[in-house]
């Protein structure tokens, strides 16, 4: 190993031809799949050419160490592949969630509400209409509005108020 850290390819060569099977078959049994346990024996041999210089002798053997790189490699492999296949399975089911391009009678009117209710908003003034974005799009308590603006809690909770009403009364003339 001496001479692999020394960039000497044909030391590398042997050590792959000493150990190489023992590593293949580790990864086998790891991956359950050639074509998957020789890509994890490739990265680790990889890595080892690589980053020679982690090899201590004084940690443990080299077949030790080099079947630890071997492990890690087919570990990281495996979640890979647990995350590809989710996204794979969440890909297939978005067509299933698509809503049809077509509006339906309930989407044309949650659309058509929408822009009521925006409409309403646009009509309140700039402090009330922040207090009202912070609460309902931003999840903040009246308190945590209070700090966020330097405002008296009082005055928050009137602006929310006055907000409300005005939409109230906004809304009630759209409705009817």
């Amino acid at each position: 190993m001496g001479l692999v850290q020394r960039g000497d390819a044909t030391a590398f060569e042997a050590i792959y031809d000493r150990h190489g099977s023992a590593a293949f078959s580790l990864a086998y049994r790891i991956a359950g799949n050639r074509a998957a346990a020789e890509d994890i024996v490739q990265e680790a041999f990889l890595s080892v050419w690589r980053s020679s210089v982690r090899y201590k002798p004084e940690r443990g053997n080299l077949r030790s160490w080099l079947l630890s790189v071997v492990h890690n490699r087919a570990i990281d492999s495996l979640r890979r592949s647990v995350v590809q296949t989710r996204h794979q399975v969440d890909a297939e089911g978005i067509e299933e969630r698509k809503a049809a391009p077509e509006l339906t009678d309930v989407e044309a009117f949650r659309r058509q509400e929408a822009q009521t209710v925006r409409s309403a908003m646009e009509r309140l003034p700039s402090d009330q209409l922040r207090v009202v974005e912070l609460s309902y799009f931003g999840g903040f308590t009246h308190t945590q509005i209070a700090e966020l603006l330097g405002e008296p809690l009082g005055t928050v909770k009137g602006r929310m108020r006055l907000a409300l009403d005005k939409m109230r009364d906004g809304l009630g003339e759209a409705v009817a």
